[in-house]
């Protein structure tokens, strides 16, 4: 704890949040690493819960808070929590399908301080909803991605690469028409729904989880990444969130998912920096 507590001296304990605050969503994506969809429920935190993580998060000093899901506009809270979020001076990001906006959210959503993510697979209904699982899904994320630009709302999309002979690139293409000018590909990450001839495991991740960043599920348990739901490293309805960044299980966290992994690539891996901005690449994948 001692090395762990002192290397944070010199920075913020805490820098980014993931609030999975739901794992209802009206899709189903073939490769959703949280196996969310219709089915989904809220889980055991109440809308009190997550203000009290969210406080505990300020005090820690975090900078930028990600409500994701599920789908988290489903939320009945969500703008409340929003809210809070704005009230304790931090950023917040909302990483939404954006397969429905309601008037009242778009104005939420046009807060300073506030930005949008989603994700996006094809320039083409058949292979967008394809991945998604739902008719009509790719005409309302298109026309809410380009309503989220004509607001100047600071709007990041992923391309994500599922299927064979998908089109990114066009898709790619297409978004730089609609205005959208920050944006990333990745491939398919093999957790939840995404396993395919791959078993969960650190090979998925880009080792810099658990560095001044955690996420928080609906159940309560804390996650060192959305991605890296095998290895819970508490519970914040029965551990207040600051312990639990602080006690030797974040180190044992960081350490383990930082080790080095087996590579087929003729130069070291790095680590890249982790934060909603950068790209997420497993520390294996060649360099």
């Amino acid at each position: 704890m001692t090395s762990l507590i002192a290397g944070y001296e010199a920075t913020a304990a805490l820098s980014f949040l993931w609030l999975e605050i739901t794992g209802k969503c009206q899709l189903r994506c073939i490769h959703c690493y949280a196996e969310s969809g219709p089915r989904g429920t809220h889980g055991a935190m109440k809308p009190g819960d997550w203000r009290r993580v969210i406080d505990e998060a300020a005090t820690l000093g975090t900078r930028t808070v990600q409500f994701i899901g599920g789908e988290p506009t489903l939320h009945p809270a969500i703008s409340e929590l929003i809210g809070h979020v704005l009230s304790r001076g931090m950023i917040v990001e909302v990483f939404s399908n954006l397969v429905h906006v309601s008037s009242h959210l778009w104005s939420v959503f046009s807060q300073p301080g506030v930005r949008l993510a989603t994700s996006y697979y094809a320039d083409q209904d058949r292979d967008h909803e394809a991945v998604t699982g739902r008719r009509g899904s790719y005409t309302r994320t298109m026309t809410n991605i380009a309503e989220a630009v004509r607001r100047s709302i600071p709007l990041r999309v992923g391309l994500i690469n599922v299927l064979d002979e998908q089109r990114v690139e066009q898709a790619r293409q297409q978004l730089e028409t609609l205005g959208v000018t920050n944006f990333s590909t990745d491939r398919l990450r093999q957790v939840g729904r995404g396993v395919g001839d791959q078993r969960p495991d650190s090979s998925q991740l880009c080792g810099g989880c658990a560095r001044a960043k955690v996420a928080v599920a609906s159940n309560g348990d804390v996650w060192p990444c959305v991605f890296a739901r095998w290895m819970p490293m508490g519970n914040v309805q029965a551990t207040p969130l600051r312990d639990i960044v602080t006690v030797s299980e974040m180190e044992a966290a960081r350490a383990k998912l930082s080790a080095p992994r087996p590579s087929t690539a003729k130069c070291a891996p790095e680590t890249p920096k982790c934060s909603p901005e950068t790209q997420c690449q497993p520390a294996n994948d060649p360099c």
